[in-house]
């Protein structure tokens, strides 16, 4: 490969990325899907492609879609609540938050690729036809069907930066205390009626097993979370986390954990807790 090719990618690699990333849900497997779409890209007659970006899009969604057949299978048979693997950034990127990234496990592979290819990135449906396999019409109807189904998600509760980290930093002093027993008004004040908690340990750590609502459950699974406990835990940062105000701690275990808050108003409509270790190896790396 020459030295230009390679450096159009690297070019292209960051949009690439996160095409992958949103439709896969997690950073390892579009890291995976990098490498593979970069040695097509070597591969290919690059003298024939006209538009290298999109034909490198097509190349990294027909790799996403391929690989979507095999992680269905998987998720079904996961520990607890799934999770995206987190994205940790100091402002948010409000495009794909985490509860839209949820809501697009609902839909099927072609539906996520044409509404992400067209709704996120711009892209035409007649471009998208030629990633996907299915003529013009066909993806303007995939799309469609995809924006009904997430509809509640798309745009739900935006806030403010210095808003979102105020209430993020109250949630993380508050919940310690409960942990110790010893702030449950407080704690309760925070949180919405009818507030879910969702934390995904992989089965390969201590987490809830469902999804808890309400502000009764939750408090109680906080509180159960500090007998479990050998210790606080220590704060590393605080962040955005798939978009969201949140935190990263490094548990008394030694392991790092991600907090999400989906916040309306003060109050927090949703807690999302990031527990398993192999989800979190990419921020290990980058040096917590």
């Amino acid at each position: 490969m020459t030295d230009n090719a390679a450096a159009l990618f690297d070019l292209h690699r960051p949009e690439l990325l996160r095409v992958a990333y949103r439709m896969l849900g997690s950073i390892t497997d579009a890291e995976d899907v990098m490498q593979d779409a970069f040695i097509r890209w070597a591969q290919a007659d690059r003298e024939a492609v006209r538009v290298p970006v999109a034909f490198l899009r097509r190349i990294v969604t027909r790799l996403c879609l391929d690989h979507l057949k095999s992680a269905r299978v998987r998720r079904e048979v996961y520990g607890g609540p799934w999770l995206p693997e987190p994205v940790v950034e100091e402002d948010p990127v409000e495009d794909v938050t985490l509860p839209l990234m949820l809501a697009l496990e609902r839909l099927s592979p072609l539906e996520r690729a044409a509404f992400l290819l067209h709704d996120i990135f711009g892209e035409s449906f007649e471009e998208i036809a030629a990633s996907i396999g299915r003529d013009a019409a066909a993806c303007r109807q995939l799309a469609s069907r995809a924006r009904v189904n997430i509809r509640m998600e798309r745009h739900r509760y935006a806030v403010d930066r210095d808003h979102g980290m105020e209430i993020a930093e109250a949630f993380f002093r508050a919940s310690r205390c409960e942990e110790r027993g010893e702030g449950i008004a407080n704690f309760g004040k925070l949180l919405a009626e009818d507030v879910v908690f969702h934390a995904d340990g992989g089965g390969k750590r201590p987490a809830a097993a469902r999804i808890l609502e309400g502000v009764h459950d939750v408090a109680r699974a906080f509180a159960a979370i500090g007998r479990l406990r050998h210790g606080p835990p220590g704060l590393v940062r605080y962040a955005f986390v798939n978009g969201l105000p949140g935190f990263v701690t490094r548990e008394p275990d030694g392991m790092l954990q991600t907090t999400a808050l989906l916040i309306e108003g003060r109050l927090i409509r949703a807690i999302y807790i990031m527990r398993n270790p192999e989800k979190l190896r990419h921020l290990e790396q980058a040096v917590y």
